[in-house]
């Protein structure tokens, strides 16, 4: 892909990304991009990476796997695991991503924890995966009424004693709709969440909100979020 295009895109998107975290009186240093390089070539990959970008984030392991092999050479790109992990595959996770944004269930947690105690890797770093919205195709805890809140305390609990496992926030993905205004209710619902959790578990690491994708980043800037996950704004329509 050419880089020309590439690199016009990245400006443009953190134009955005500034002017929306100005409008929250917000520094817009604090805000990662991702891109996000699903189906994508390795090609596409080093470009951006010529470009400036450092974090990719990949949705299936076997294809970020793939191209972490072709793209060996370099040697700073970090590699984010932002799909669903199957518990299967938990072992080719371990030791492979700076972060793992979709820890969506206690039981994957407890895999990632075991697989990393038998591949000598002292710590995992992850996100829990929280489905705000209730959309059923979506993964997550599913965290929509205060009902929910004490099963899902419940479950945080027990993934913080993992100790391998280190938490360093939250994650959701937003229902897709025409108006990017509609998805701040969610973003709203996370922080909030977030700001519950700070408060039962102060000891521990809730600073990371990855929240808001190419369609509704700004609102998602606006409303919190540390990291946004961008592919289409970054390499165009596939």
């Amino acid at each position: 892909m050419d880089e020309t295009i590439i690199r016009a895109n990245l400006a443009r998107i953190w134009e955005r990304i500034a002017s929306a975290a100005t409008r929250a009186g917000r520094d817009p240093a604090n805000v990662k991009l991702v891109a996000v390089t699903k189906n994508r070539p390795p090609e596409a990959v080093r470009a951006a990476y010529a470009c400036g970008v450092r974090d990719v984030g990949e949705n299936r392991v076997y294809e970020a796997l793939e191209k972490q092999a072709a793209l060996a050479d370099l040697r700073d790109l970090r590699w984010h695991m932002i799909g669903h992990v199957q518990r299967r595959k938990a072992r080719d996770v371990v030791g492979r991503f700076v972060l793992v944004h979709s820890v969506d269930s206690v039981r994957l947690a407890r895999e990632l924890d075991k697989r990393a105690a038998r591949a000598n890797v002292s710590r995992v770093d992850v996100l829990l995966e929280v489905n705000v919205s209730g959309e059923p195709t979506k993964y997550g805890f599913r965290v929509v009424t205060p009902e929910d809140e004490g099963p899902f305390l419940e479950a945080v609990a027990e993934i913080l004693s993992l100790p391998r496992l280190q938490v360093h926030g939250l994650m959701t993905m937003a229902p897709l709709v025409a108006d990017p205004e509609e998805t701040r209710p969610y973003f709203v619902a996370l922080r909030r969440l977030r700001d519950r959790l700070t408060e039962e578990f102060p000891e521990e690491d809730w600073s990371q909100l990855s929240m808001g994708m190419s369609n509704d980043f700004e609102v998602a800037v606006e409303e919190g979020a540390t990291i946004v996950r961008i592919g289409t704004a970054v390499f165009g329509e596939q």
